[in-house]
Formats: C-alpha cells, structure tokens, sequence
C-alpha cells in the first residue's frame, strides 16, 4: 500500500480545501460552516521523488462531546497513516482548541507537520512563528485556496515518509453505493467490509461526501467501493453542503463501473428509488438492488414492496436483487456474488459472427416495419463498445429512438445474450445502397 497522509485539525480550518488542492480535484465538500466533512476521504497523488501517496481527509476533531461518532472516525484516521497534518487557522493565531488536537495526536507516536493555513493574511505572516509552541516536528504555512506554499509542504511531507513507497496498486472496478438518504447504505458497506469503515447514524443525511473503500476477496475480482451522500430531490435539499453532496454523489454513478442500489423496503418502492436507478440507467451503469431492512417486512408490507418492484424490473430490465438486512447481517453474502454476475454481463464480447446470426435470426423472425412503403431492411451488425454492450446494426435507414421495432430488437438481443439487468445500447446507422446482408 501506499504511504498514507492524514489531514487533521479542528473544524473549519481549511481541510478539505488543502485536500481538494493536493490531489488536484474537488472531491471533498467546501464550505464555510464547520463540520461539513463527516467521513474520512480518501485520495492519491504523486509526491516528487516519492512515488504515490495516499492522503486522508477527516472530519473537524473535537475532544469532548461526540454524539455522532466522527471522533473515532479520525483516529482511525490516524491509526492508518504515516504521517499527520494538522490544520490550523493562521488568521485566528493559536487556539486552546489546536492545543488540545496536538495533545490528543501526540499518543500516536506519528509524525506531526502543523501547516498554518490562510498564510495569504498578514495575520498569519506576522503571528505564525506562535504555533511553534506546538512542540511538532515540522511547520509550514501554506494557502490552501491559492495554492501558495505547496512545494514548501511536499519537501516536508517527503522528509519524514517511511523509505519505501511501494508502487501503486492495479485499480479495482467501482461500484457506486447510492440511495435515498437513511436507507442504510454505510452499513451495509461496513458489513460487506467486516469494520466499521464508514460513519453510521440514524439521522438522514449523515453520509455528505463520498467514501471509497478497497474491498479484498480471496475469491473474485476485488471491488471499489463508494460510499456517497444519500441523493434526495432537490426541493427537499436543506442546505447548501447537502446540495453539493447530491452533485457528487451522481459524479460516484459516472465513476463507477457498477452501482449497488440500496432501498428500503420497509417504505417499499418509491419514486426516488426509481429516479436514482434510472440516473444509473441512463449513465450506462449495471445495477444490482438490495433491499434492506427485509428482516422488518410483515406480510402486508411484503406485498407493497413486490407490487413496487415490478415497476422496477419493468424501468430497468430485470436488475438483479438481494433481499439484505444490513442490521443484522441476513442475505449480504448475496450481494458479491450478484455483482460478481452482473459485471460479467456488464463486459460481455459478442463474436461478430454470432451477433450478426442472432441479430438476422431476430429481424427474420419478426417482420420490420416499413416507411412509405419501403420496408427497414438489416445489413450487419457489430459489437463497438463493452460495459456495456454496445452493438452497432447497419440498415437501409435509421430508427428513432422511441421506434417499437427499435425495442422489440433491445429486448431480443437481451434475452438471447443473457443481458437482464444490463442497459444495452442499440445504434442504427443508415447504410445507403442495397449491400447484401453478412451470410449467416
């Protein structure tokens, strides 16, 4: 694994902005009210003369009350990392409150580089050489929102890195965890994980930016996993940062390879559930549903939850499901495999001979429309793209987009490769002239 860097510090002293900066990409949330980041982020970028670094943003610590957790969140935090950044406000010079953040990271046995942001206020340039009296073994003042003093921190951070950085690892295929808020999305990564690696709470909305999570199997490819913020309308939005979570948490579905869709079937099936599929459809995205909170369904409530599900199945072609309890553990070994399944489909590579016989057999078996009396005639087809399938049919002309017989050929190349669940994709290209058709 790579070395692994930890951005800590009291709230609202410019963490996720120094993080976003260094990996070069939004990814944290940024805001000006503190205690917007909740969960531990992770990113990697490349460290002149030493390879690739992992580096972890956490949330605000606070010794003292912790109602949510989020303490614990970043001492595991730094538990896993090699060295730690703490983060602190050069313009409200030192605060009781850094004293007591050192104090508690001292008992890590860590490195510690105190990085003096906002150095872009005179503020911070006369009074720095205070935070000194943190006793750490580095200082460096930077500006997150400019980008000023990043050389001076990467000197730094290299300085005190263990010898050996050892390459980078081969990238597992992302799988995008989405849901309506509260659906129990953390915790049913935490039991496919066996730890408690995500922020857990009853309270909708917990979850704001999106987590990833390398999941290792003995057996079977490993997967990616991202934890995102639970994607609710818009009107129903409370305050900005949540708003931003939402942007990225349809960013996580264009990341990712596969999603997992979390409902809670408790509330059945409901519009949201069928709109955050429906984002994962049309982005070309193979999605597996699990139905939590199953260990909580009466048979009234069974009944609702099917009723619902054949909307869904009808939406998006037959998605595979697991019935889970992220509770208490029931049905999660499904969910692996079901994956497992799914991306096969997913990458699936049709010879072209064989896609062009099934495609001929399909169109002789069902009469194409005609245009004026002219009737759609098929040439050949020819698979143009995986993940997912994507096949390319040369005809006399073009079908629109909504054309029955434009479904009717979606369905039956699904059905005869095996594709339930899978959003292919059909492109019909006018070919002019009458070429004969590829023998079969």
């Amino acid at each position: 694994m790579p070395a692994a860097i930890a951005i800590v510090g009291r709230p609202n002293v410019g963490k996720s902005t120094l993080f976003n900066r260094l990996i070069g990409r939004r990814q944290a949330i940024v805001h000006g009210s503190p205690g917007v980041t909740r969960d531990r982020l992770v990113g990697r970028f490349e460290l002149e003369s030493r390879g690739v670094v992992e580096l972890i943003d956490t949330g605000g610590l606070v010794p003292g009350d912790d109602p949510l957790g989020l303490n614990a969140q970043v001492e595991f935090a730094v538990e896993e990392s090699d060295v730690l950044l703490l983060v602190v406000d050069g313009r409200d010079g030192l605060a009781a409150a850094d004293e007591q953040v050192m104090e508690q990271l001292r008992g890590y046995g860590r490195p510690i580089i105190v990085v003096v942001n906002k150095s872009d206020t005179r503020a911070a340039q006369e009074g720095y050489q205070e935070f000194y009296a943190l006793g750490a073994d580095g200082l460096v003042l930077v500006s997150a929102e400019h980008g000023a003093g990043l050389g001076s921190l990467h000197e730094e951070v290299a300085g005190h890195l263990p010898d050996a950085v050892p390459a980078a690892e081969p990238e597992a295929p992302g799988v995008a965890v989405v849901g309506r808020p509260n659906v129990g999305k953390s915790s049913l990564i935490n039991r496919l994980l066996g730890t408690e690696r995500t922020l857990v709470s009853p309270t909708a909305g917990t979850t704001r930016d999106p987590i990833d999570s390398l999941l290792r199997r003995a057996e079977g490819p490993d997967y990616l996993l991202v934890d995102t913020a639970g994607i609710r309308r818009r009107s129903r939005v409370q305050d900005a940062p949540e708003e931003l979570a939402v942007m990225l948490a349809q960013r996580q579905i264009e990341r990712a390879e596969l999603v997992v869709l979390v409902v809670d079937a408790s509330h059945a099936i409901t519009t949201g559930d069928l709109a955050i599929g429906d984002a994962a459809w049309q982005a070309g995205r193979s999605t597996v549903v699990a139905c939590n909170k199953w260990d909580l369904l009466d048979e009234e409530s069974r009944e609702r939850l099917e009723a619902g599900w054949e909307r869904m199945a009808e939406l998006f072609a037959k998605p595979a499901r697991v019935n889970v309890s992220a509770l208490t553990g029931r049905g999660v070994g499904g969910i692996l495999p079901a994956l497992d399944r799914v991306r096969a489909r997913h990458r699936l590579r049709v010879p072209t001979s064989e896609l062009n016989r099934v495609t001929r057999r399909i169109v002789d078996r069902h009469q194409p429309p005609a245009e004026r009396g002219r009737p759609w005639r098929f040439f050949y087809a020819a698979q143009v793209n995986e993940t997912p399938p994507t096949f390319l049919l040369f005809a006399n002309r073009r079908l629109k987009r909504g054309d029955t017989y434009r479904k009717y050929l979606e369905n039956q190349l699904r059905r005869a490769f095996d594709l339930e669940g899978v959003p292919l994709r059909i492109v019909v290209r006018e070919r002019r002239g009458d070429a004969e058709p590829v023998p079969g």
